[in-house]
């Protein structure tokens, strides 16, 4: 008499594209929030206790006392590029692979940060609310704003994302200057033009300030008030790394003094679910300064076939793990020797 034997479990917390679906469940049980609203952490608990692995995103948050709780998972599938709201020493402690999607997102939030440059500086939502407000009647002197041509740009931090952003804005005929520990490849400073200069140097010459880092300890409020004072009149901060990279109220109190000329953001201080002491809310003096913010919910990934392809991949690193007993292609810690599925190798 045969034996039915159970298939792996898979839950997905946020909503996915139907081809995400249909590919884990020719081999799994697929548990999958059918919304686009986050479920709480208690329902994310409720279905992972039993799941064998878990395609997770940006509002999650997995620490120990989460993988105590679900003892049965062996992946934890991020679908997403930065990891920081994933303990990443408790899910090798536990012998839980966790992977990243790490090249998908690159290109998407490069072209968004030159969008959130270009309306902030040429005021287009002030021009988009002037026109809906019936205010509108034909060309006068007004709303000038300020163009790229000859200006600074500094990338604190020259990563994927920096770098795609510089190779996009390298025919604009601006400079480009970047703060980072390691230099960039010399091929790369001379197609786009980039000088690596300390980082008070970039402050002090930069008219557009993009902070890039991996939010951690000692980058945390790196735009802090101090570091604010050091930037020059008039400078324009472009946020699309992670929102506690700045100190949002210093950067509400140097627009309302006018030293800073504007603020656009895709990632704000709320979001970084890791952090305890973290804002539960955009800052209230940014969201009332429409003269000189543009914010935007999170777009930087939010292109159709880039976000089914970031699933596709994380479902991909599900299936290394529980079908094909491989080390998964994204994997971001190792829990055993050769790869493959932890609960057979893990010790």
């Amino acid at each position: 008499m045969s034996r039915t034997i159970a298939r792996p479990r898979v839950v997905i917390t946020h909503w996915v594209h139907p081809e995400v679906i249909e590919l884990l469940a020719a081999h799994c049980e697929v548990i999958a929030n059918p919304k686009r609203e986050t479920w709480p952490r208690e329902s994310v608990l409720k279905v992972a206790r039993d799941a064998d692995a878990a395609i997770m995103f940006m509002p999650d948050r997995v620490d120990d006392s989460f993988l105590a709780e679900c003892p049965r998972l062996e992946v934890i599938a991020a679908a997403l590029k930065g990891y920081d709201n994933f303990d990443v020493a408790a899910c090798t402690r536990r012998c839980v692979w966790l992977t990243c999607v790490p090249d998908l997102l690159t290109v998407p939030t490069a072209e968004l940060a030159i969008g959130l440059l270009l309306a902030i500086t040429r005021r287009m939502p002030e021009g988009d609310d002037h026109i809906r407000g019936g205010g509108f009647q034909g060309w006068r002197p007004e709303l000038y704003g300020q163009g790229l041509t000859g200006r600074t740009i500094g990338f604190i931090g020259l990563g994927a994302v920096g770098r795609a952003i510089a190779e996009r804005l390298a025919a604009w005929h601006v400079r480009m200057v970047y703060a980072d520990p390691v230099a960039a490849p010399p091929a790369t400073e001379r197609h786009c033009g980039l000088v690596r200069v300390s980082l008070d140097e970039l402050l002090a010459s930069s008219d557009f300030v993009l902070p890039l880092l991996h939010l951690k300890p000692d980058t945390h409020h790196l735009l802090d008030a101090r570091a604010l004072a050091r930037v020059k009149q008039g400078t324009y901060v472009i946020n699309v790394g992670r929102g506690s990279l700045v100190d949002e109220a210093a950067i509400a109190e140097s627009l309302a003094s006018g030293h800073l000329a504007g603020y656009a953001a895709d990632v704000f201080e709320m979001e970084d679910w890791a952090l305890d002491a973290r804002p539960r809310a955009i800052h209230a003096a940014l969201l009332a300064d429409r003269a000189r913010t543009f914010l935007t919910p999170h777009l930087g990934s939010a292109v159709d076939s880039v976000r089914r392809d970031i699933a596709l991949e994380a479902a991909e690193n599900v299936l290394d793990v529980l079908l094909r007993s491989v080390r998964p292609r994204g994997a971001v810690n190792t829990v055993s020797g050769k790869g493959g599925s932890p609960r057979r190798h893990c010790g």
